[in-house]
């Protein structure tokens, strides 16, 4: 069985979605390669009393481990040391040679930003974070914050709360110290690996897929399967321990059984099947995009080491752009409009053309809200992709907001190109 833990998410701006929560699925996913399977994760704003509710709710779950994150700045709505410590038994006190570690941090962070504030206030601030409670193990800063380890008082019973900053970079920076000190090494000692697999199918329902695993349900036992719809991707992911491997080969057997013709991967994403695709066959790709933006230039561009295939892209929303950026002709714009086939493959070939690129993508269409015409309203997106033996085209009319369109349009022209260099599928 494996270990659980709850993790606690701090800060109103992530609570009202100013900012979306990059820690909580981070830290699930770091945690179930340790073994530690995550119950809850809980978001809270800056208010101690919610913090001690949710503190209470994870230790209700009989959870040995609770993370929390955030909260542990200088200013006056950074509560999460003080409240976790008072939550715990241990009062904070002060710790002076940590006030004087972050004084350092801080004044070289000052100095390196030429930033000037108040002596006195800086002070403040810096012996606030410096505030630990006793007997807690103190993390050293990646930033400013330290991390904190702190286990029930003497006499008490519940987790071991393990106390992190908020910015995701100081976090992930501090985790492999966190996860070394003890007690939460000692936690972790032993727990059982804990597996997770994905299989992604395109053009496979969702009720078809709950036919297929109601038909084989008897054959899964051990196995968490759960299921995701986006953006026309069926996305399976299963977790499971090592006993049950014989399980998940059944269900995968039936998947492909039954699925087979809609399974475009048994792991890897959709941007890494295309940057794989790209790499192992040598060929370079360039874009041409008028109502995505350079959306798609930029998730090509997003992974490490893609500079082997992507050669560039155009964001050509003039027509006047797209006649002198990628030679489109004027009368094929007059004729057909900007939003059509035509233009759309004129766009791919200019692309292809303009950086000397093997595969080229041309995205044209009506984002919205406005602009839509009877002929051609809101949603509706020519895509084509153009390679060395072969021309791909889709017209689509999607429906949702501006955004939805667009990352809609990107995910299209993604399929695209892996119909076009794998096959599979059709997109």
């Amino acid at each position: 069985m494996s270990i659980r833990a709850g993790i606690v998410v701090t800060g109103t701006e992530v609570l009202t979605g100013r900012i979306a929560d990059a820690n909580g699925p981070w830290l699930a996913e770091q945690l179930r390669t340790l073994g530690v399977d995550v119950g809850h994760v809980v978001v809270v704003g800056d208010r101690p009393d919610d913090l001690l509710a949710a503190l209470r709710f994870l230790t209700g779950t009989g959870v040995p481990l609770v993370i929390t994150t955030g909260g542990l700045g200088p200013t006056a709505d950074d509560l999460t040391a003080e409240i976790v410590g008072l939550f715990q038994g241990r009062p904070a006190s002060l710790d002076p040679d940590l006030e004087q570690r972050i004084g350092a941090v801080v004044e070289r962070l000052m100095a390196l930003r030429g930033w000037r504030a108040d002596a006195e206030s800086t002070a403040a601030g810096v012996r606030k974070q410096a505030q630990v409670p006793v007997g807690a193990t103190v993390l050293e800063p990646v930033g400013t914050a330290p991390g904190l380890v702190v286990p029930p008082a003497a006499g008490r019973s519940g987790p071991v709360v393990l106390v992190l900053p908020g910015p995701p970079g100081e976090l992930r920076g501090m985790w492999p110290a966190a996860v070394a000190a003890a007690p939460v090494a000692d936690l972790l000692t032993g727990a059982p690996e804990l597996r997770q697999e994905t299989v992604r199918l395109w053009g496979t329902l969702e009720a078809q897929l709950a036919a297929t695993l109601r038909d084989h349900d008897a054959e899964l036992a051990g196995l968490e399967i759960t299921t995701c719809l986006r953006e026309g991707e069926l996305e399976i992911v299963t977790r499971f321990e090592p006993d049950a491997q014989p399980a998940y080969d059944r269900l995968l057997a039936a998947l492909t059984e039954a699925h087979g013709d809609t399974v475009f991967s048994t792991g890897p994403d959709l941007d890494a099947v295309v940057a794989g695709a790209l790499v192992e066959r040598g060929l370079t790709i360039a874009t041409a995009e008028s109502c995505t933006g350079g959306l798609l230039a930029g998730r090509l561009s997003a992974r490490p080491g893609s500079s082997d295939y992507l050669l560039g892209g155009v964001t050509a929303y003039a027509n006047s752009a797209k006649e002198a950026l990628l030679g489109v002709p004027a009368d094929l714009l007059a004729s057909h409009g900007a939003v059509s086939a035509e233009v759309a493959r004129a766009l791919a070939e200019g692309a292809r053309a303009r950086f000397g690129a093997d595969v080229g993508v041309g995205i044209t269409g009506v984002a919205g809200p406005g602009g839509g015409t009877e002929e051609k309203p809101v949603g509706t997106v020519h895509l084509c992709v153009v390679g060395p033996e072969e021309r791909l085209e889709r017209a689509l009319r999607l429906r949702g907001s501006r955004s939805m369109v667009r990352d809609r349009s990107v995910t299209m022209a993604l399929h695209l190109v892996r119909q076009l260099l794998l096959g599979g599928p059709p997109a």
